[in-house]
């Protein structure tokens, strides 16, 4: 009797110890507080499955927070998290100082899929450091119903003159039915990427060919002075504290007859179970003005790996997993193909059943072809990015630039006094920086 209680309780520390290291990994998640992402989450039960020794923590962050607490925590080599979300312009700076770790997927997983400008922005010398969750550049969502009801048509892509008018024609304040719904919330990948890629559509840029500053350039002054006047005419109350989110809802509640922004936004505009307009939205590619060069953005909500998680293997587990094939035939199994994280696949865009469900592919594919980040401006730049400067300083810089278009919108500021606060601000950043 004694051998057996002794072998018995031999047994339970065994049972004991095997269940403790099954629930020893734990991954911690910065994420977004995009749709996409929050439905990552609700369909995480099914990475759990398969993997039941992993134990999930969700950090959700509006973008400006996330922004600053993943950086803050890779620049100190705080160790928080194990997978964050991070853009375009981190991926390249970050994998450059080592603060990310590459990523190898089996063959399965056919990274050649991935689409090559959303490829090419996550990769550093060959290797790629981050996987596209989803991919975006920007378009016109637009109201057909109220752009017919006042004789108009929408261009394919209009110019932004063009925008004006029609949204001076459909503006119903009264009705609390806005022209246009446009970032107005500072930051640098808020307000700053909307007005970045207006301002390079009127043939502006953030420095010229010796890293110089062009805010106190005409082209600055016609750009700002455009999106302030429409906005304070035509847009939303409060338009200051707008970003995606804030814009997406008024959008979706009727209140908006034109938003552009990210191409991403297209699956909630247009589900039922999201949007009173559903059935009412049609679209357009992203404005012009002197130049088509740099009018809409291109973008990846990416996961990645810090160098300083103790939990990589399972971090690529998962990541391997948000990102695959088979997470988008999931996703159209739960909630139908037009509601799939889009932008980041060839095979996407190639599917008859997503083709058919979502009448916005086409363009959204169109739209993240034709984003150059090289070539984005009308007169040459130095840096890299459409709606940014892939530079470590430009992080800080354009959300205190953001801060001054902001303050702008608001009349706290003269649009004069907001770019030459701007070119101040980023005078003395570029100096300090060893630029020139």
């Amino acid at each position: 009797m004694k051998k057996i209680i002794a072998n018995l309780a031999i047994l339970a520390i065994a049972m004991a110890i095997s269940l403790s290291a099954v629930a020893q990994t734990k991954l911690t998640i910065g994420t977004v507080n995009n749709g996409d992402m929050v439905r990552m989450q609700s369909l995480a039960d099914e990475f759990k499955s398969k993997n039941p020794g992993v134990e999930l923590v969700w950090v959700t962050l509006e973008e400006n927070m996330l922004r600053q607490r993943v950086t803050m925590d890779i620049a100190t080599k705080g160790g928080q998290f194990d997978v964050m979300t991070i853009g375009t312009y981190e991926v390249p700076i970050w994998g450059k100082k080592g603060w990310l770790v590459p990523l190898n997927f089996d063959a399965a997983y056919d990274v050649d899929d991935i689409l090559p400008p959303i490829r090419s922005g996550l990769t550093l010398d060959g290797k790629l450091y981050a996987a596209p969750f989803y991919g975006e550049s920007s378009m016109i969502m637009y109201r057909k119903d109220l752009v017919s009801g006042v004789n108009m048509d929408m261009p394919q892509q209009p110019t932004w003159g063009q925008v004006y008018e029609i949204a001076r024609a459909i503006h119903e304040k009264d009705n609390g039915a806005y022209g246009i719904c446009l970032r107005g919330k500072a930051g640098w990948g808020e307000n700053g990427a909307l007005i970045t890629t207006l301002s390079n559509a009127f043939g502006a840029r953030w420095f010229d060919e010796k890293w110089r500053p062009q805010f106190d350039q005409p082209e600055w002054n016609h750009a700002l002075s455009f999106y302030v006047d429409m906005m304070n005419k035509y847009g939303p109350p409060g338009a200051s504290s707008n970003g995606f989110n804030e814009n997406l809802a008024l959008f979706n509640s009727g209140k908006c007859g034109m938003w552009i922004d990210a191409t991403v936004a297209a699956s909630f505009v247009t589900n039922p179970k999201d949007s009173k307009v559903h059935d009412k939205v049609d679209f357009a590619q992203a404005p012009c003005a002197v130049t088509c060069r740099g009018g809409n953005w291109l973008w990846a909500w990416s996961l990645a790996i810090p160098a300083g998680s103790k939990q990589s293997d399972a971090a690529m587990k998962f990541i391997s997993w948000a990102t695959s094939k088979a997470y988008l035939e999931l996703v159209a199994s739960k909630e139908g193909w037009a509601n799939v994280p889009p932008g980041t696949r060839a095979s996407l865009y190639k599917n008859s059943e997503y083709l058919n469900a979502a009448p916005f592919a086409q363009m959204t594919l169109n739209s993240i072809k034709s984003a150059d980040p090289v070539n984005g401006t009308l007169k040459p730049k130095p840096y890299v990015g459409v709606q940014f400067a892939a530079i470590p300083e430009f992080q800080g810089l354009g959300t205190s630039v953001g801060q001054q278009f902001s303050a702008a919108l608001t009349g706290k500021v003269s649009v004069k006094k907001a770019l030459e606060n701007a070119q101040r601000i980023a005078d003395r950043i570029m100096r300090k920086g060893g630029y020139y």
